[in-house]
């Protein structure tokens, strides 16, 4: 309460102060329709920009006095204007480099698989790794990729490549090769090589059985790492992200240090650390309104595509199987405990409704035993739950960090592994609404686009990407489009403690917002993935427009 009074106190001193002359705009936007996710006063007209900052917004008569001789004036025509979106789950590094390696999402066909692959290598050095990928096997009807598929064209080139996922790799023979795996190697915990019925690998590796390989995938350098975080942070200013969650840095936290340093971001990152290593993690508090630590990121599970999700009852395909824990129950309890008593903030990725009880008893018995403070305990994903513990999430004070995007995938297939009854709870955006839990959404780019906007089609239509379920997949989960416009932006901000500098478009609050071709509120919900992000601005600056402006 102390913090929100403040907060009152310096904007109406700031507001005040803007009243007089000497107090001009640097930017003013007239003749807009926004949306600002502020519930006193969610629709303005105008708003006036000084530096980084929104001076003022509202009507045009309460902007124009704000004009002055050298203020740029943008009337945008009507156009709908959002805070910038926050996108709470990114792989940022792994984006980027995504964007640079082979594409293979939409891949549906194996002849198509093995051309985008053969035609890669044609387009690098010998002895360069081929990684990413994101392939999906289900849209070829559900076999599994096999090296054979791939070595006669990459025998120069070790091959890791993700199911999109993430939980999965398809390896191919030279990369094997480099882990020593052969028709001996035996499986490792939490993890499987799978083989053929003469014992030979087929390639595919998953959970910790991929780290054999992909430990071995030489480290970028630094300016390797630069090029792949330069591509990411262009794609997701195009899609009108702001601010991302970056929920595994993978060493790239010292080159973004280095960027900013530099006046080269054009994103604000909220950068995660394995939970594993708290005690090595200390909080950059250098500038935090464009890099800042202090999550800690643990795994309970795996994925439902790979099998590899925790259930309390098996697969519904596969009778003795309930999916495995990645790490066991102990050392999650202990690396939680240890990092909530350092101040650190907690994110635990968890699948399968067994992974979800789990890592919420696990957060009960912490806040028992370390007493409360403002923590904003988060569960990535919160994917599959039980419906007796959709109360407990609000009960417990944790955020749902959740992908649409994903509800329209899985959609196609979650029902033959899962059956007809627990998909009722998957995706639960409604019910966790409804329980009055803080909900925020992300993508998990490079597992799926980093659209905000068809993120928001997918939680309000639920209409999977198979054309198929034309009312939703799981229709009384849908939410509206302002539900879903929140998770992007006010309550984003919450989840990463930064509600007081963004997440809604106010006085004192950073200028990060988007201009979208269409109102979003208004729109035939269907058509939502059709809006276009006409221009984006981090700070007041326009960082994205048609002709990919970049300056900050």
């Amino acid at each position: 309460m102390k913090k929100q009074l403040f907060f009152l106190l310096v904007t109406t001193l700031l507001v005040c102060s803007c009243s007089t002359d000497s107090v001009k705009a640097d930017l003013i936007i007239t003749n807009a329709n926004i949306w600002t996710g502020n519930t006193n006063s969610p629709k303005a007209e105008a708003m006036a920009v000084k530096a980084d900052t929104i001076l003022a917004i509202g009507s045009l008569d309460d902007i124009h006095k704000f004009k002055g001789s050298d203020t740029e004036i943008k009337d945008v025509g009507g156009k709908f204007i959002t805070p910038g979106f926050i996108d709470t789950h990114v792989h940022l590094l792994m984006g980027g480099n995504s964007l640079l390696s082979v594409q293979l999402r939409d891949v549906s066909t194996k002849q198509e698989f093995i051309d985008r692959i053969s035609g890669f290598t044609k387009k690098i050095k010998p002895g360069q790794w081929i990684v990413e990928g994101n392939w999906d096997h289900t849209l070829w009807g559900g076999e599994l990729p096999n090296k054979d598929w791939i070595d006669e064209f990459t025998g120069d080139n070790p091959v890791a490549i993700y199911r999109m996922d993430g939980h999965m790799i398809l390896a191919n023979s030279a990369a094997l090769k480099i882990a020593g795996i052969d028709k001996n190697s035996a499986d490792v915990e939490n993890g499987e090589i799978v083989k053929n019925a003469d014992g030979t690998p087929t390639g595919i590796l998953k959970s910790e059985a991929m780290y054999l390989v992909l430990n071995k995938i030489p480290k970028l350098t630094d300016s390797e790492t630069e090029e792949a975080l330069n591509a990411a942070q262009d794609y997701l200013v195009s899609q009108g992200v702001t601010t991302v969650h970056d929920v595994d840095s993978l060493g790239g936290y010292k080159i973004l240090d280095k960027m900013n340093s530099n006046k080269q971001l054009k994103v604000r990152v909220y950068a995660a650390d394995p939970l594993k290593y708290w005690k090595a993690v200390s909080k950059d508090t250098k500038d935090i309104k464009w890099l800042k630590n202090g999550l800690m990121k643990g795994f309970v599970d795996g994925s439902l595509g790979s099998h590899t999700a925790a259930f309390d009852e098996p697969y519904s395909d596969k009778q003795d199987d309930n999916g495995l824990f990645i790490v066991d129950v102990d050392s999650l309890n202990s690396w939680i405990s240890s990092a909530d008593k350092k101040q650190l903030q907690i994110t635990v990725h968890a699948i399968g409704d067994r992974a979800n009880s789990t890592i919420l008893n696990i957060y009960d018995s912490v806040v028992q035993n370390n007493g409360k403070h403002d923590r904003r305990l988060r569960i990535e994903h919160a994917q599959h739950l039980n419906i007796e513990d959709i109360n407990r999430f609000s009960k417990l004070d944790v955020i749902t960090s959740m992908q649409p995007y994903h509800a329209i995938d899985d959609g196609r297939w979650a029902e033959e592994l899962i059956g007809p009854e627990r998909i009722k709870t998957t995706y639960a955006f409604k019910s966790l609404l409804d329980a009055n839990t803080k909900m925020v959404f992300g993508s998990d780019w490079p597992v799926a686009p980093a659209s905000p906007l068809y993120g928001m089609y997918a939680a309000v239509t639920r209409r999977t990407l198979d054309g198929n379920n034309s009312d939703g997949w799981v229709p009384e989960q849908k939410i509206n489009v302002e539900q879903a416009l929140i998770a992007y932006t006010k309550d984003a901000a919450y989840s990463s403690f930064d509600e007081d500098i963004k997440g809604t478009l106010e006085p004192g609050k950073l200028a990060d917002f988007v201009i979208l071709s269409e109102n979003v509120l208004q729109v035939e919900p269907t058509t939502l993935k059709d809006v276009k992000v006409l221009e984006t601005y981090v700070g007041g600056k326009k960082i994205y427009n048609n002709d990919l402006d970049t300056n900050r």
